[in-house]
């Protein structure tokens, strides 16, 4: 039976692969057969992660990288590529989810989130679009969230909702720039995953009150449900899909 999943000889660099959602979105591109490269700033962890994903019979390659400078990520980027000769697949992972009302947000935090949320996704997304234009082949996914679509009532989101819609225009208009070069631009909208980010917020009755209300399944994500999203996204089977959102959310956009 043919794997259409198949990532055997690609090489996905994956972005705040330290914890959370990165090291499982590295470990499902690994499990098909890519080779990765995985940046964040805590070099420590990403060595733990990189034990486990040889284990699993590929290479990896770490990378320290604070995304909130740009030349970071130009570093990051080009060190991939002087490492592998190429990068055929961008996971743009690295988040930052800081909720205060807006009245009380700080100018540093929404300047910092930005940079984390927006200027890297676009930033990293450029810097390795100029190789994968050059190959004439490229897989670019940005992780935007429920929120890319629809806010929460008594939750102010202001900022992260804000940086998540921005990764979604930024998707459509990046893939259809970039829509006859042979490199596509999607994006995925996780709901709520337990994560080092997330589980305090999650833990709270409030949160699981509005879980009942707000989630048509009424509980949070899985580790592996967000796996095939990624896999088709990445693949060579989704050629014509491109600035595309895919929810993954138990059916929050639903209501």
């Amino acid at each position: 039976m043919k794997n259409y999943f198949d990532l055997t000889g690609k090489v996905a660099l994956v972005t705040g692969a330290s914890s959370g959602l990165g090291v499982q979105f590295a470990k499902a591109l690994a499990n098909q057969g890519a080779d990765l490269a995985i940046c964040a700033r805590r070099v420590e962890r990403l060595e733990k992660v990189k034990e486990e994903i040889e284990a699993m019979g590929v290479k990896c390659y770490v990378h320290m990288c604070d995304v909130t400078k740009t030349e970071d990520i130009v570093a990051t980027v080009n060190d991939t590529i002087a490492h592998y000769g190429k990068i055929d697949i961008l996971v743009n992972n690295a988040g930052l989810g800081l909720v205060e009302p807006a009245t009380d947000f700080k100018e540093e935090s929404w300047r910092t989130m930005m940079d984390t949320n927006v200027n890297s996704v676009f930033f990293f997304a450029r810097e390795v679009a100029k190789h994968m234009i050059k190959a004439g082949y490229g897989r670019i996914i940005n992780i935007g969230s429920i929120h890319s679509t629809v806010s929460m009532n008594g939750n102010p989101l202001a900022a992260y909702a804000t940086t998540k819609g921005a990764v979604l225009m930024m998707t459509k208009t990046l893939a259809c720039e970039w829509a006859k070069t042979g490199v596509t631009v999607n994006a995925i909208g996780p709901g709520y995953f337990a994560s080092e980010m997330t589980q305090a917020g999650i833990d709270t009755p409030e949160f699981q009150g509005a879980m009942g209300v707000y989630c048509p399944m009424g509980r949070c994500g899985k580790e592996g449900e967000l796996d095939t999203a990624l896999l088709y996204f990445a693949s060579d089977y989704s050629t014509y899909t491109t600035g595309q959102l895919i929810q993954v959310d138990g059916g929050w956009n639903t209501i």
